[in-house]
């Protein structure tokens, strides 16, 4: 039972961490246009 009082705020700050990356690339434009990368890669650009 002790454990719980380790793992739920390491999980929270886990949940938190992950949270801000994806809010830090949607913010950079990692997601902005995903086809037009699939496209380059077949034409060999």
């Amino acid at each position: 039972m002790d454990i719980l009082f380790l793992l739920i705020p390491l999980s929270v700050m886990l949940v938190l961490a992950i949270l801000g990356g994806l809010c830090w690339a949607i913010e950079r434009g990692q997601f902005e246009d995903i086809d037009a990368e699939g496209d380059r890669i077949l034409r060999g650009d």
